[in-house]
């Protein structure tokens, strides 16, 4: 059950004894063993966001996901049914990749009647079914009916789409979301349609990342001097407190208040923000839009008059940002090795009404670019030094529990599979 706790009740991480309070060990961001199993207990059984319905609008849209954590690339699809399909995207005759372009380990999307293998032309309709075999006599007692796409489980909380790959899962993305996910319905991510994005390499652990989105303690340090001078000097030794953090089965979230959106005196922030009004935060006017007033149970919980966002952080890799401005953010955070992964980060807004609204955006998504770029940065020099083992404790202060708690929940994910699947032995001749 999440418990949201309030900064007059004490310490934040006391509140979970189960997390402790003792140095913590980052073993798990720097061992190729320890990778390997997350990928079988964490990225082949959880629930993994792969995108919005809004990519894929009309019957025969289609978009891919490769998921090499879990070794696999998925094509989602709107079928002629109406309904939101996923498959393996493997050709069910020699294994080819079904859907791809020029290059077969990049993603792609488009609008299609069916899916023809490049490698021999079989066929597949939109709703996974083998329609079509070139040569088919040449084939002995082949049934189309028992060569249709590997389906993958499908579904979707508040217009976003999320698979799993283990075909035996039984639980629904909304009860996996748990009570932090029931508590965003309602919300109109659906109004949010105008995107930014940006993709990188980033040569760290995937929970490295997200442990340097999932704290603000650095905030007033590593990027004071995108604020003015004179801010910049202000924010220095102040440091950071939250106004709440959550902990929902092996989800998180914390609340912060709102920075300079807009500011109390347009000095504080630079010359093309004061004309832009615009910055960081988010464009200063909130967008005309029904709901976006009424916010949602697990948006700003302890009902503060400062609140600017809040940060969910839905594991395994799946964080989502939510600003008191009327706009939001999705990171997400997909794994290519034990120290290196493929960072995404995605600004929906409103969309604009004329040129002026649209350069605020703009100027948004820029700022967000530059502020990434450092906690980039420093997390690769951070992974180097972590790989020296040169120390192998670390303190975690009370502001960076959400980073206790991802690391645990790792690992307990790690344990549970160690614990529950047997050990294969093979014979060798």
């Amino acid at each position: 059950m999440a418990h949201f706790a309030k900064p007059d009740a004490g310490s934040w991480t006391e509140h979970y004894p189960e997390l402790g309070t003792a140095p913590v060990s980052y073993e798990d961001s720097i061992s190729p063993e320890h990778y390997e199993l997350e990928r079988k207990a964490i990225f082949a059984r959880t629930w993994l966001n792969v995108g919005r319905v809004e990519q894929i609008p009309r019957t025969g849209s289609y978009f891919t996901r490769e998921i090499h954590a879990a070794g696999t690339s998925v094509v989602v699809v709107r079928g002629r049914d109406g309904e939101i399909h996923a498959f393996h995207n493997i050709c069910r005759h020699r294994g080819n990749k079904l859907v791809w372009n020029d290059y077969p380990g990049e993603e792609t999307k488009g609008t299609c009647r069916q899916f023809t293998c490049k490698y021999h032309g079989w066929r597949y309709s939109t709703e996974g079914e083998l329609t079509f075999v070139q040569q088919e006599s040449e084939f002995f007692d082949l049934d189309k009916e028992d060569y249709g796409l590997a389906a993958v489980q499908v579904e979707t909380w508040e217009g976003f789409i999320f698979v799993n790959l283990n075909p035996d899962n039984t639980t629904s993305v909304h009860d996996y979301l748990g009570e932090l996910g029931a508590g965003l319905a309602g919300y109109p991510f659906d109004e949010m349609t105008q995107v930014y994005k940006y993709r990188a390499n980033v040569g760290s652990n995937w929970k490295l990342f997200i442990d340097a989105f999932a704290e603000f303690y650095h905030a007033p340090v590593l990027h004071a001097k995108q604020a003015t001078a004179e801010e910049s000097r202000k924010l220095s030794g102040v440091g950071f407190e939250a106004l709440a953090y959550a902990l929902d089965g092996p989800h998180g979230m914390v609340s912060s208040w709102g920075g300079m959106s807009p500011p109390k005196d347009l000095n504080m922030v630079k010359p093309i923000e004061q004309v832009l009004h615009s910055g960081l935060f988010g464009p200063w006017d909130r967008p005309d839009i029904e709901g976006i007033d009424t916010l949602p149970p697990a948006l700003n919980p302890a009902r503060h008059k400062a609140w600017g966002v809040d940060s969910f952080v839905l594991f395994p890799n799946f964080m989502l940002l939510v600003w008191a401005p009327g706009w939001y953010l999705t990171y997400h955070y997909w794994p290519t090795s034990y120290n290196s992964h493929v960072f995404e980060g995605t600004l929906y807004f409103v969309p604009p009404k004329n040129a002026t609204e649209r350069l605020r955006q703009e100027l948004t998504a820029v700022t967000f670019k530059e502020y990434a770029l450092q906690d980039g940065n420093t997390l690769e020099a951070t992974q180097t030094m972590l790989e020296s083992r040169a120390v192998t404790e670390f303190p975690l202060n009370d502001q960076e529990i959400l980073l206790r708690h991802l690391h645990k929940t790792a690992r307990d994910y790690v344990a549970e599979y160690q614990t529950t699947t047997p050990v294969r032995i093979s014979a060798v001749s």
